[in-house]
C-alpha cells in the first residue's frame, strides 16, 4: 500500500467530527456500503479491503 494515501487518509479521519465516522463515504460494487469508520480499521490492519478502500478514496480524491 503506498504511505501517502494511508497518511491522507488518517489525517482526514483525525479531523472529522466523530458523528460523522458512521457515514457511508464509498460504495464498493462487491462489498457495498463502507463507512469511515469501517475503512479506518480495514486500512489501519491493512487489509486487502483495505488496500482497496484507500485507493478508491485515493482516487476520488476524497483523500
Amino acid at each position: 500500500m503506498d504511505k501517502i494515501p494511508k497518511d491522507k487518509f488518517f489525517k482526514v479521519y483525525a479531523n472529522l467530527p466523530i458523528n460523522l465516522r458512521d457515514e457511508i463515504v464509498l460504495v464498493l460494487p462487491d462489498r457495498g456500503p463502507v463507512t469511515w469508520n469501517v475503512a479506518y480499521l480495514e486500512i489501519s490492519h491493512e487489509t486487502e479491503l483495505g488496500n482497496q478502500i484507500v485507493g478508491k478514496l485515493s482516487d476520488l480524491k476524497i483523500i
